[in-house]
């Protein structure tokens, strides 16, 4: 490690002229700056922060009733009772260098670390600040000192800090920093070895604060990754720890579905390997383990050993996951494409369908889609039960021009006179031999409805479509085809950026809503591209809770703000009459994403 005493650095005002000549992308002379800072320099430069001003990302309150947090308070409060009246700031801060807490001795220290905002709720990490005793000792993972005009950002120069990672006892998961951070003319030799011995204090307190059960898990885990050169995951109620070969192999849907196997197995005492499909396609065996706690009738947790099935045992099962064509749908995400093969194979087998999904979510585009797939030059009819047919005319109709393919439309709306009469007439159209394919479509839980069983008992097949939200991977094939249903395509295209905001929507609406929000947004555009600033304002944040409409009209106000200020928050709170520090505790109450700049 190349640290160096304060007195042995290079003098100030050199490294101030070096850190400008790397500013203006000179050539920096050797030995004029340490080499770990000038990495730390060229990682803030890849990253666009801002060398004339501190401009911190806000986060927020943070919770602090976290393990690091309870096992950091002793130290912190015995450590800052010696440093009272002393021109130091102790500070915390999580894995990502936001500050959790900062106690400073002296009042002219504390005003400067408000004006840098190096307080609670602000972010310290390299990407938001640059080379800092924070972000940098986390980037690197070990212990780092930085001094005066080592800082990438202006303001600081007058600051030295030493920061040193704190990880977890157990897991050796990087769960923070602490950080040490006086004036520079005050900085001595011992800062970092102080910071050092507060970290390891900290990380001591958090083993204490580790409960029995949990270091078992882990000691478990340890020896099955030690033995088993595959996918393994540990769990109880508390913790799930996962291998490398597991993050890559494994998409969260696959994870939950493995846990959710695994926990069954425990509750169940299930202890022989099982085969499962995931939802990826995937096909794996697995065996999960108990692990006993402090007395054999206790549970610490599980241990998961998963093998994926080599692709020669896999030929003779059928792979549900590749591609389906279906006229006028499109959608290539696991679940969206699960939902399709389950339709697909429900028709094949002659099987009468029920397609149950929130309102909006393509239930009819899937039954036309694959009708037009089979039989595109036989007949299709479309009934809505909502608008009270007379079903006793169907087998008439059907006698006089065949149909091919019935979709009866919710479903769930029949009234249980109604439900009956429809029961008796499907029954009459099953005895027929050229009887229709026929689909019902209904929201979810209506099965459940009594007035439905009988109706339901002609449909052994029931396919779930999955809501927008569990597939907005597809907005990327969705927004197109939607653009040129409202007669715009090839002349209206949607930006990457824009594409980004709608993926973060919850869309309560599903697709039935996505043909509202760019019938709105082409009216406005009508040929070009689709940018940001042309979707309505609530695209614009992730909202945590509903919003009455005065917070919706200040959401709205504040994004128009920071449109026009091309992303600048200084220039957006002046705009709106508000501080700085308003805005950026607005922007994320509200989970608003700013413009890029």
């Amino acid at each position: 490690m190349d640290e160096i005493a304060p007195g042995t650095l290079v003098a100030d005002d050199e490294l101030a002229r070096t850190r400008v000549r790397f500013l203006t992308a000179e050539a920096v002379p050797a030995g004029t700056v340490r080499p770990t800072i000038l990495a730390s320099w060229r990682r803030s430069r890849e990253f666009q922060v801002e060398a004339d001003r501190i401009d911190p990302l806000y986060l927020g309150d943070q919770n602090l009733d976290i393990p690091l947090m309870r096992g950091a308070e002793p130290v912190l409060d015995k450590l800052g009772e010696q440093f009272d009246g002393q021109p130091i700031s102790l500070i915390l801060t999580d894995a990502g260098g936001v500050v959790l807490t900062q106690r400073t001795g002296d009042a002219d220290l504390a005003r400067h670390l408000e004006r840098v905002e190096l307080v609670p709720g602000f972010s310290y990490g390299e990407q938001s600040v640059g080379t800092n005793g924070i972000g940098t000792a986390l980037e690197d993972g070990r212990p780092t000192t930085v001094f005066g005009h080592e800082h990438y950002a202006e303001h600081l120069e007058n600051l030295a800090c030493a920061g040193v990672p704190i990880h977890h006892p157990i897991s050796g998961k990087k769960v923070g920093a602490v950080d040490l951070t006086c004036w520079h003319r005050d900085a001595g030799g011992l800062l970092v070895a102080l910071a050092r011995s507060t970290a390891e204090q900290i990380r001591q307190a958090l083993l204490r604060h580790s409960d029995l059960r949990e270091m078992l898990l882990f000691q478990a885990y340890l020896q099955t990754c030690r033995r088993w050169t595959g996918i393994v995951l540990a769990f109880n109620e508390d913790i799930v720890m996962m291998n490398d070969r597991a993050r890559q192999l494994l998409d969260p849907a696959d994870q939950s579905v493995l846990l959710g196997h695994a926990t069954e197995a425990l509750a169940e005492g299930r202890r022989t390997p099982a085969t499962l499909s995931l939802s990826s396609g995937l096909r794996v065996r697995v065996l999960c383990r108990r692990v006993a706690g402090r007395r054999d009738s206790e549970t610490a947790g599980g241990v998961l050993s998963v093998k994926l099935i080599e692709a020669e045992e896999t030929l003779a099962v059928p792979t549900p996951m590749l591609p389906l064509y279906l006229p006028g749908v499109v959608g290539s995400a696991p679940l969206w494409l699960r939902c399709a093969h389950d339709l697909d194979t429900g028709h094949q087998r002659g099987e009468w369908v029920a397609l149950e999904g929130e309102s909006g979510t393509g239930k009819l585009t899937l039954a036309k889609g694959l009708h037009q797939r089979h039989h595109p030059a036989a007949r299709l009819l479309t009934v809505d039960a909502a608008l009270g047919a007379e079903w006793a005319a169907l087998p008439r109709e059907h006698a006089e021009a065949p149909i091919r393919t019935l979709v009866i439309r919710h479903a769930d709306r029949l009234t249980a006179p109604a439900a009956a009469a429809l029961a008796a007439v499907l029954r009459t159209l099953r005895e027929d031999p050229g009887a229709p394919w026929v689909v019902v479509t209904l929201v979810p839980e209506a099965e459940t409805e009594p007035a439905l069983a009988e109706l339901l008992k002609f449909f052994p097949r029931t396919v779930r479509v999955p809501p927008l939200r569990h597939h907005v991977e597809d907005l990327a094939e969705l927004v197109p085809l939607v653009l040129s249903k409202l007669g715009y395509g090839g002349r209206l295209t949607c930006s990457a950026a824009a594409l980004h905001l709608l993926m973060r929507a919850e869309w309560p609406g599903n697709t039935g809503q996505l043909h509202q929000v760019l019938r709105t947004v082409a009216r406005r555009r009508r040929a070009g591209t689709i940018r940001p600033g042309d979707l309505p304002a609530e695209f614009h944040a992730v909202t945590r809770r509903p919003l009455n409409r005065f917070e919706s009209i200040e959401r709205d106000a504040i994004v128009r703000c920071l449109e026009d200020a091309d992303g600048n928050k200084v220039r957006a709170a002046k705009l709106l009459g508000i501080s700085r520090a308003t805005i950026y505790r607005k922007i994320h109450e509200y989970g608003i994403v700013p413009p890029a700049r």
